[in-house]
């Protein structure tokens, strides 16, 4: 056994298989994060929001969690595949192989719209604009502000997702107006102690 886990470690400490070496570690990675984050917050979903019976539920986190560490497993092995072939034969610059390989993949393994790939690609949006933004001041593209922004930018995002929840919430995400009934309709309407403060069950 002992012999085995040497030559494994041989193996794997070799400068010679690093890069397809990463590539599967990379893969591992993908899987491992997505399953962490999906599994948690699926199990939470299908707490406070589901009302199936538990075998319903166990297969919806199931599924959740399986579509999210798979797409994101792949992305991670592709998208450095293809930065490696973009580097190493084409020459490009660490920018172009950056963008380019993730536009790409980005495309065949998130082409597909469902309620996993749009939490993903929300959630990455969000953060690019503030990364743009931070970006552009690096650059000197824009001023530096003299007053905390925070505020006024946690104000307007308040605003107008209230506003779209009680005005147009069609136009928002699923799993979003459903928490926002959780939290705004299912708070006025109650018809005893039980389902005051223990349970939101409504008779």
């Amino acid at each position: 056994m002992s012999t085995i886990m040497y030559l494994v470690n041989s193996c794997l400490t070799n400068p010679s298989y690093h890069a397809p070496l990463s590539l599967i570690k990379g893969l591992r990675q993908g899987i491992v994060y997505g399953a962490k984050v999906r599994f948690a917050h699926s199990l939470v979903q299908a707490f406070l929001f589901r009302h199936e019976p538990w075998s319903e539920r166990i297969r919806f986190i199931l599924r959740m969690t399986y579509i999210h560490a798979k797409n994101l497993g792949l992305f991670v092995f592709f998208y450095k595949t293809l930065r490696t072939i973009l580097s190493s034969v084409f020459h490009l610059s660490k920018s172009w192989c950056a963008f380019l390989s993730a536009f790409i993949v980005g495309y065949f393994v998130f082409h597909e719209r469902n309620s996993i790939n749009e939490q993903i690609i929300f959630y990455l949006l969000a953060r690019i604009v503030v990364g743009l933004a931070r970006y552009a001041q690096k650059r000197a593209w824009l001023p530096t502000p003299q007053r905390p922004v925070f505020p006024w930018f946690a104000a307007f995002i308040w605003g107008i997702v209230l506003w779209l929840f009680e005005c147009h919430r069609e136009t928002l995400q699923p799993s979003l107006t459903r928490s926002m009934i959780y939290l705004y309709e299912n708070s006025n309407r109650w018809s005893s102690l039980q389902n005051f403060l223990l349970r939101d069950v409504f008779i």
